[in-house]
């Protein structure tokens, strides 16, 4: 069995998920995943989910494993790129505004306002006064938020620098990870604790009653994406809704074959014969 070091600091050695299993028990959170988006359809629920971490935590596996079972049109994932000379000299938070929800929506921030109290401080593209108004700003705009009745909730994801090490790794010998793969990424190797750091200050301002964080251990991934969407479930009001009725009446005839005039489709991919 493959076992791994829990990422407490206890030297606790917990054993690690297997892929089967991960499906087995993603399976019953996907269907109350959807059962969620059918409860804010119905009811104009708002939800915000913020994903924060650790370089190669699994952000884009968590967002991608709630994100999945629902629909793209009512579910959005937003990951901003670099702020524009435009946006950098607006008030820092007006370029999320534009992607929060409407009623029924379910928007999931692949990183977020929160890059001034990580990234941009660790690597100095932010001054300490703006860090500093930063952390003091950032629990007032989420009192907003909360008080207009929008459904917040902030997930750090932790990870050991071991772990990293591995995921980087992987990332620079994998051709279809290296994309993954950035000189900031590379960089954040030597700011390890620097970024540690940078988070308990960022906890220490903002983690408040109305919009808390919520730590969640991804040293293995696939235990810590079932841990990140129970807790979500959990924190949410009874969103059981069963689903609207549809009349689905026999067809009345024998299913048809699709008929080609125009256009043919091309040709099949070649499978090999697997002896």
């Amino acid at each position: 069995m493959c076992k791994r070091p829990m990422g407490s600091g206890l030297g606790v050695w917990v054993e690690t998920i297997k892929r089967k299993q991960y499906e087995d028990l993603l399976e019953p959170l996907e269907e109350e995943l959807v059962a969620m988006a059918r409860w804010a359809k119905a009811t104009g629920a708002r939800i915000v989910v913020l994903f924060e971490g650790r370089d190669t935590a699994g952000k884009g596996g968590a967002i991608r494993a709630v994100s999945e079972p629902l629909n793209p049109r009512q579910c959005r994932i937003v990951a901003l790129s670099k702020p524009t000379e435009v946006e950098a000299s607006q008030w820092y938070f007006q370029r999320y505004v534009p992607h929060l929800p409407s009623a029924g929506e379910i928007v999931l921030f692949d990183r977020s306002w929160y890059n001034r109290a990580g990234v941009e401080r660790v690597m100095g593209f932010a001054s300490e006064a703006q860090v500093a108004g930063f952390l003091e700003h950032a629990p007032k705009f989420e009192r907003q938020l909360v008080d207009d009745g929008i459904l917040l909730f902030k997930y750090w994801l932790a990870a050991d620098q071991a772990e990293q090490e591995a995921r980087l790794k992987e990332r620079l010998d994998d051709p279809l990870k290296r994309w993954k793969l950035s000189p900031i990424d590379l960089a954040a190797r030597e700011k390890y604790q620097a970024y540690t750091d940078a988070r308990e200050a960022m906890l220490a301002a903002t983690h408040t009653e109305w919009a808390p964080w919520t730590l969640v251990d991804f040293n293995d991934q696939k235990r810590g994406r079932l841990t990140l969407i129970r807790d979500l479930l959990d924190r949410l009001p009874d969103t059981h809704i069963e689903p609207a009725p549809l009349d689905f009446p026999p067809l009345g005839h024998a299913p048809l074959e699709e008929a080609y005039g125009v256009l043919k489709p091309i040709a099949d991919y070649p499978v090999p014969d697997p002896d």
